[in-house]
């Protein structure tokens, strides 16, 4: 009897020891994880809401901060390991490395370059090389939208000298809706249905449809895959878990944005409502995160072809699909 009673005190302290061990495990610390989104709070940013909402960064046991703000040297942040992670265009990976600074796109996101050049159809120019002579407003000369237009021009065989361009900044609509330029360049789920759903009629360019470059996607850095590649592997599942979700329940989406945008009332929703729609024909993939060696070899031939970059650049270093599962 004596042996029974030590062998249930025993029996019953191990039990006990694995009981406090799983509830040790299950409290563990979630490791924090800040993206640098590169813009404000915006419905363009959905998947990354749906992911944190629906918990798909938990499951991987991150705790995830989206860090806002027009950060012009965003890059360099990443490259330079003050921050692991960013959102950012094809084109500013390729110019970070040409500068020796060691980022990479491990998850493609825009499937679709999306800039584009809009005009109202009352000025009728539906077709590119009626640019020539015409006045166009950009917001900036570099970033994504310079080195779209550049690319549109000379895909279509148009002499960027013969166009007026101006720096407008973010006032596209109305600058061409009080006529101060004749075209502008914008990213294409802004401006464009800003203006449509305001009753214009207008011609659009999009350029993905005359030239192959990389658009936005995820950004880390080599020191990070080389030192935790998990994680790397971590916020790529957890975020194209959103994005899949997303794309599959646009109206869930948007009522879950919503939440993260305070500042969308009830009379601008309509609005951001068709954004959101408008944002999802440029993510849908069959392969969703899955880079194009092309599509990367088109972007730095253009950007040695311009002048943009001056050292020849590896493709291969530029990208990597290997954290896509």
């Amino acid at each position: 009897m004596r042996i029974r009673s030590l062998l249930l005190v025993v029996l019953a302290a191990v039990v006990a020891l694995a009981g406090c061990s799983g509830r040790a495990a299950s409290k563990a610390e979630p490791r924090k994880v800040t993206i640098a989104m590169g813009f404000i709070p915006n419905v363009q940013f959905a998947p990354m809401y749906v992911a944190l909402e629906k918990g798909y960064f938990a499951d991987e046991g991150l705790e995830v901060d989206l860090n806002y703000g027009m950060e012009t040297d965003l890059l360099k942040e990443v490259g330079t390991n003050n921050q692991q992670f960013a959102i950012a265009s094809g084109d500013q990976v390729v110019l970070a490395r040409a500068n020796g600074l060691p980022v990479r796109y491990v998850a493609n996101w825009y499937r679709r370059f999306p800039v584009c050049v809009v005009s109202l159809a009352e000025q009728g120019i539906e077709q590119p090389e009626q640019l020539a002579g015409k006045t166009v407003g950009t917001p900036v000369t570099f970033g994504a939208s310079y080195i779209g237009w550049l690319a549109f021009l000379n895909e279509v065989g148009v002499d960027p000298a013969s166009v007026n361009l101006q720096t407008i900044g973010y006032t596209q609509v109305a600058s061409l809706t009080e006529q101060r330029v004749d075209a502008v360049i914008c990213y294409a789920m802004n401006e464009p249905v800003q203006l449509r759903e305001s009753g214009y009629d207008i011609n659009t360019f999009y350029l993905d449809r005359y030239t192959q470059l990389v658009s936005n996607g995820i950004i880390t850095n080599d020191e990070t895959i080389k030192k935790d590649p998990e994680l790397v592997r971590a916020v790529v599942r957890a975020f194209l878990k959103g994005l899949q979700y997303t794309l599959a329940n646009p109206d869930e989406a948007f009522d879950i944005s919503r939440k993260a945008i305070p500042e969308m009332d009830d009379a601008t929703a309509e609005l951001q409502r068709a954004v959101l729609a408008e944002c999802i024909s440029f993510w849908q993939a069959d392969n969703l995160g899955e880079s194009r060696a092309e599509e990367w070899q088109t972007s730095v031939d253009f950007m040695r072809e311009m002048g943009l970059i001056s050292e020849p650049v590896e493709v291969e270093s530029l990208y990597s699909n290997d954290y896509l599962r």
